[in-house]
């Protein structure tokens, strides 16, 4: 007769608590030299969402320059290096993803309680997702800015071959090919990286629209 076995559940809630401490830790020293005062005021959160080899954090990286080179204490969570330190226990499962986006989330609301701007670059694949990492800030702290890049111009520029490997069954789970991209219902912001304008450019216009709107 055979038997079931229950299996422990996955302590998501506790694992979360000790990465996001480990995470603002290791974080602490950049955190501490960086400006005084955000110039703009109230912290806020900045979402990049969006298809991998969207643009996402290529365009990130020019928000922050501009806000650093004014003064403005900003901080980047980028999707690949969220991977290797906050959330380096977690697979790709749904499950997971999901659990990746509330560390990512708690990270940036306490970053934004102190007065930092964060700029988030994460394909943040799942609507429901995203909009509990939203949930987590007060009304006008997050901006949610879809980069709405077409699945063949990301696959063009592929320089690490993730796509081509994926098609080919060697990465399961791959956004965009074997696990779903749900496109924001109701982004703040909607812009096109289709190579046609300098990502400083779309990053300058992104921060005019937040701040002045």
């Amino acid at each position: 007769m055979s038997r079931s076995i229950r299996l422990p559940a996955i302590d998501f809630e506790r694992r979360r608590e000790s990465a996001v401490r480990a995470y603002l830790a290791s974080a602490e020293p950049s955190l501490s030299h960086s400006s005084n005062t955000s110039l703009l005021g109230a912290g806020r959160c900045i979402w990049f969402t969006g298809l991998s080899g969207a643009g996402k954090t290529t365009i990130a990286k020019a928000m922050v320059a501009e806000l650093a080179q004014s003064g403005v204490r900003v901080h980047l969570l980028d999707g690949d290096e969220v991977r290797k330190e906050l959330s380096h226990d977690l697979g790709f499962a749904q499950e997971d993803r999901a659990e990746n986006i509330r560390r990512i989330s708690d990270v940036a609301r306490l970053l934004v309680s102190d007065g930092l701007i964060v700029i988030v670059a994460c394909i943040s694949p799942f609507e429901a997702a995203r909009q509990a990492a939203r949930d987590c800030f007060e009304p006008g702290q997050f901006v949610e800015v879809f980069v709405n890049t077409p699945l063949h111009v990301c696959e063009t520029r592929d320089c690490k071959g993730l796509y081509k490997k994926a098609r080919a069954g060697v990465i399961p789970e791959f956004t965009g090919v074997s696990s779903p991209y749900e496109p924001p219902l109701a982004a703040d912001l909607i812009v096109e990286s289709d190579g046609t304008r300098p990502p400083s450019n779309i990053a300058c216009e992104i921060l005019a629209w937040v701040f002045e709107s």
